[in-house]
């Protein structure tokens, strides 16, 4: 072993040179891989929860074969999870005191316990492989490749898997120009729920004058529910670093914030790591890679608040104030953080440019649609059987995703909704779901894409009060700031809290629509502007449902305990 802790001729630190890249990342994939065996134990937040670092812990005592953690597998329902390679075997449920026996299997080349296998709801067989189960079978992970593989504690094992070798491109080969013509050639779109053409985001920050310019990566995942960005910080941090990097050699800008939301402990921990180590391998500094380029990259954790995660409220808390949004134009990418040009992408987005500069722009945009490239994270949960982080891509219907990966209804029940974009989201009916993933498509339904949050109600919730739900907490987290969402949310709330308490007046779901209009077209910012949607979307598709409650005092799916 030499002093990096890896075999073979030591690496030159810092990384210096074109090549240098792929020099490291040919020895490490040969360390990689060179075990018979080898096993990944995920520590997402989930399993990290459900005791996965004492099942690793475990494991170290009971083998001699490598044990390395590793970020979310996605199947979070059936943590721990515990992924053996080169075999492709996935251990679910796995406890430590199960460690013993599966290990003495294994050596023996006996079967595993069923019980540590996934069994399929409908047909009862056992699955031994990953590959084989449904909930894998019918992704197609391209952000989130890295999750579940690579340690996010040591950047080798990111470098083994062609980490940074986009970097390395980009810095010898590529003029900023071409980069955003490769990310503009992609057609992606940005991730964090607007749906902005990236290329054309960061076009906008390059043109502008200034010797200081900034990269935001948008960490404040507030959706409940949601852990889509939470995942990838936590189980690929290098790969947002990387994602950093380019924007900020692309745009012209030589320091960039993570903004990280504080309930998000782990991610910040190893995202600090990651910077620590991109810095110590001379991938971050004063010199990338021995080159001119200069790039830095601070953590800054965020206090929680929803609103938090509006571009123009972000770097008002980064700057040390209050975190409301303010008027726009003048836009981030002319006037941004401390008044220099920002460009602000969420961390699905910077995670995803690595990809498209080494595979190239018209691989990842012939993943997607014609008006949108490449693949969608959802955080998939509600009633179904299978629940977790999914990857697919755009242009995939919600039935696919429902019913294929999410495994459908729980037995005896039925679907009845989907909500999706998060709390400001639109809930759609089982007779819409074969829309494609897509913006217009979903726009055109009244619903959104948003961040990514994904959830499925069957035939036990009343759609009324699923849309008083999402409006306790949009009206919770508002700001204030403009009267529109202040008002507005607090009148809508109190509306469909009297429906369905069984005090409905006559007029109600007359004024509840004409405030969610009002609220719609005049609020300040994007909370206010889409906090409506889940009130506009139930009142387009279950209207039904509110007169029952309305003129009958009587709630269709039984959930209302005041209309029983």
């Amino acid at each position: 072993m030499n002093e990096n802790g890896s075999r073979g001729p030591a690496v030159a630190l810092p990384l210096r040179g074109e090549g240098a890249v792929l020099q490291a990342a040919r020895q490490f994939a040969e360390i990689v891989g060179a075990p018979p065996r080898r096993f990944q134990v995920c520590a997402g937040t989930g399993c990290v929860s459900n005791s996965s670092l004492q099942v690793a812990e475990a494991l170290g005592k009971a083998t001699s074969s490598p044990v390395s953690i590793t970020g979310c597998h996605g199947f979070c329902a059936r943590g721990p999870l515990v992924r053996v390679e080169p075999h492709g075997f996935l251990f679910t449920g796995v406890r430590p005191e199960a460690v013993p026996d599966l290990i003495q299997r294994l050596d023996s080349g006996q079967e595993p316990s069923e019980d540590l296998l996934y069994h399929d709801p409908l047909t009862g067989q056992a699955h031994l492989l990953e590959h084989q189960i449904p909930f894998y079978h019918h992704q197609q992970r391209i952000t989130l490749q890295n999750c579940g593989v690579v340690d996010p504690d040591d950047i080798r094992t990111y470098l083994a898997r062609g980490g940074y070798s986009a970097l390395d491109r980009a810095l010898f080969r590529m003029s900023p120009e071409d980069v955003i013509g490769a990310v503009s050639e992609s057609r992606l779109r940005g991730r964090g729920g607007a749906g902005f053409l990236t290329g054309r985001k960061w076009d906008l920050t390059r043109r502008q004058g200034g010797a200081r310019k900034f990269i935001i990566c948008n960490g404040d995942e507030g959706d409940p529910g949601a852990f889509m960005d939470r995942s990838i910080m936590e189980g690929d941090p290098h790969a947002v670093i990387e994602g950093m990097l380019l924007a900020g050699y692309a745009v012209g800008a030589s320091e960039g914030y993570v903004y990280v939301r504080h309930e998000y402990p782990l991610a910040v921990q190893r995202l600090k790591r990651a910077v620590e180590e991109a810095t110590t391998w001379g991938l971050l500094g004063p010199s990338l890679l021995g080159t001119r380029f200069a790039y830095q990259i601070h953590v800054r954790e965020g206090a929680g608040a929803f609103v938090s995660g509006e571009e123009t409220a972000l770097i008002r808390s980064i700057q040390g104030e209050r975190a409301v949004p303010y008027m726009r134009p003048p836009y981030p990418s002319e006037r941004g953080l401390w008044g220099c040009p920002t460009c602000i992408n969420n961390v699905e987005t910077l995670a995803t440019i690595p990809l498209i500069i080494m595979r190239g722009p018209g691989w990842y945009a012939g993943l997607g649609t014609s008006n949108s490239g490449g693949t969608k994270v959802f955080a998939l949960t509600g009633a179904i059987k299978n629940t977790g982080l999914v990857e697919v891509p755009l242009g995939t219907s919600l039935r696919h995703v429902v019913e294929n990966i999410g495994g459908g209804p729980r037995p005896g029940r039925r679907i009845k909704a989907v909500q999706i974009g998060g709390p400001s989201g639109g809930c759609l009916p089982e007779s819409l779901l074969d829309t494609p993933v897509d913006y217009e498509d979903l726009g055109a339904t009244g619903a959104i894409m948003g961040s990514g949050g994904l959830v499925v109600a069957d035939d036990t919730t009343c759609m009324v009060d699923l849309a008083r739900y999402f409006l306790s907490f949009t009206q919770d987290e508002s700001c204030g700031k403009c009267i529109p969402c202040r008002i507005g949310t607090r009148k809508m709330l109190g509306i469909l809290t009297r429906i369905t308490m069984g005090e409905a007046r006559s007029d109600d779901v007359d004024r509840l629509e004409q405030v969610a209009r009002t609220v719609r077209t005049s609020s300040l910012c994007g909370l206010g502007l889409t906090a409506p949607n889940p009130v506009m979307t139930t009142l387009r598709y279950f209207r039904d449902e509110y007169a029952a409650h309305v003129q009958d005092r009587h709630c269709p799916a039984g959930a209302c305990e005041a209309l029983r």
